[in-house]
C-alpha cells in the first residue's frame, strides 16, 4: 500500500527533488553528464500522480519553466548583436534538448492528466512556452541578423543556420512569410514553384518585410558599417 503523501508532503519532499532535477536539465551542456536519478525521478512523479497531485505539479512544472525562460530571454536581450545569433541557437538547443529528457520523466502525469483532462500534450506546452517566452520577443531582431548573415559567407556556420531556421519553422510555421527564401533553403516544399512574373512580386514583398523590420526599430546600418570595419582588418 503506497503512504499518503499530503500536499505539505509533496511541496516539502517531492517537488524540491524535481524541481533541482529540472534545474539540471534546463541548464545542462549538450553532452554533459547529469548526476541524478532518472528512476528515482520517475518514481515519484508516479507516486505524486496516484495520490492526485497533478494538477498541482503540473502548475510547478509549467510556472518553474517559464521563469527560467523569462532569465533566457533577459540574457538574449542584453547580448551585442555579433553574438545573438550564436546565443539564439545555443539557447534553443539547450532547452529542445531538455525537453527529450524532462517530457518522458513526466510520462504519467502527461498521460493521466494533460492528455486526459486538459486535451493537451506535455510536449506541445513546453515547445509553446519557449515560442511565446523566447522566439516570439526575439524574432524581429533575429531575422533581419540571420538574413544579413546569411547574405555575408562564413559569418555563422551553415549548421547554426539550419538549426535556428528549422527550429523557427517548427515553432511557429507561419514565420515563413518573414523570409520565404531563407527558409525554403532549409525546409523542403514550403515556397510554390516560382512563376517568373511573381518574381518582381517577391522581390516587392522582401522590400516590405525591410520596411516592416525598419519600423519594428532595427537599423542595419550600425551593424553594416561596424561589420565593413572588422572585415577590412581581415583583409
Amino acid at each position: 500500500v503506497m503512504n499518503v503523501i499530503t500536499i505539505e508532503d509533496y511541496k516539502s519532499t517531492y517537488w524540491p527533488k524535481l524541481d533541482s532535477a529540472i534545474d539540471q536539465l534546463l541548464t545542462q551542456s549538450p553532452g554533459d553528464y547529469i548526476p541524478i536519478s532518472y528512476e528515482q525521478i520517475y518514481s515519484c512523479v508516479y507516486k505524486c500522480v496516484c495520490q492526485q497531485h497533478s494538477e498541482q505539479m503540473y502548475s510547478d512544472l509549467i510556472k518553474k519553466i517559464t521563469n527560467h525562460l523569462e532569465r533566457v530571454s533577459k540574457e538574449l536581450q542584453a547580448s551585442p548583436p555579433d553574438l545573438y545569433i550564436e546565443r539564439f541557437n545555443v539557447a534553443l538547443g539547450q532547452y529542445m534538448g531538455a525537453l527529450q529528457s524532462i517530457v518522458p520523466l513526466f510520462i504519467y502525469m502527461n498521460k493521466f492528466y494533460i492528455e486526459t483532462k486538459l486535451n493537451r500534450d506535455l510536449k506541445d506546452d513546453l515547445i509553446k512556452l519557449f515560442t511565446d517566452h523566447v522566439a516570439e520577443k526575439h524574432i524581429y531582431n533575429l531575422m533581419p541578423l540571420l538574413l544579413e548573415a546569411q547574405s555575408t559567407p562564413f559569418q555563422i556556420t551553415p549548421s547554426t543556420m539550419a538549426n535556428i531556421v528549422k527550429g523557427l519553422y517548427t515553432l511557429r510555421p507561419e514565420w515563413v512569410q518573414m523570409a520565404p527564401a531563407l527558409f525554403s533553403k532549409f525546409i523542403p516544399n514550403i515556397l510554390p514553384p516560382a512563376v517568373e512574373s511573381e518574381l518582381q512580386e517577391y522581390a516587392a514583398q522582401d522590400q516590405k518585410f525591410q520596411r516592416e523590420l525598419m519600423q519594428n526599430g532595427f537599423t542595419r546600418g550600425d551593424q553594416s558599417r561596424k561589420r565593413a570595419g572588422e572585415e577590412l582588418t581581415y583583409s
